[in-house]
């Protein structure tokens, strides 16, 4: 049975486990991206809508919209298999990032790529397809503390719709 980290019953930036959705970019490192955070209905369906514009102007590239997993500071994913994420996007590439305890350093993560089209799609993310980024330490899902999902890398006009988020 799927645990519910978000299914957008609320108009706002909470999530239904608590915590609140977040726009992230590089500017918090100098970067110039942009990053605008929205609770929106697409095609019918209530989500959260990251949109912006990933630069590599002053060593930037990114934007991200993160969701802390817990209010309880980490989240025990040790009994599911991965990440269940409903998208509509632009066609582009993005990637969720997973930090655990483990990530002590901002550039660390776990990461997996996918293609958002343009239209309402459920995506599969095992935790084996998870890799670590800056980091040596397998990743441990009984300590996930922070989803993110992530415009990263590349001149991008980035424009994801997410509306229901679990693990399954």
């Amino acid at each position: 049975m799927p645990m519910i980290l978000d299914e957008r019953s609320s108009y706002t930036l909470l999530a239904n486990n608590g915590c609140h959705w977040r726009a992230i970019s590089d500017s918090v490192m100098g970067g110039v991206s942009s990053a605008y955070l929205s609770p929106e209905e697409v095609c019918g369906r209530a989500c959260i809508r990251l949109t912006g514009g990933v630069s590599l102007e002053n060593n930037g590239g990114f934007v991200q919209a993160s969701l802390d997993l817990s209010e309880e500071g980490f989240l025990d994913a040790s009994t599911f298999v991965g990440i269940e994420i409903d998208v509509y996007g632009n066609n582009e590439t993005y990637n969720l990032h997973l930090r655990t305890d483990d990530t002590k350093i901002v550039w660390q993560s776990y990461r997996a790529s996918f293609k958002a089209k343009q239209h309402w799609q459920k995506i599969r993310l095992s935790f084996d397809s998870f890799i670590p980024h800056r980091i040596d330490v397998p990743l441990d899902k009984s300590q996930l503390r922070r989803l993110g999902v992530v415009a990263i890398g590349r001149m991008m006009q980035a424009d994801i719709c997410i509306s229901r988020l679990a693990l399954y």
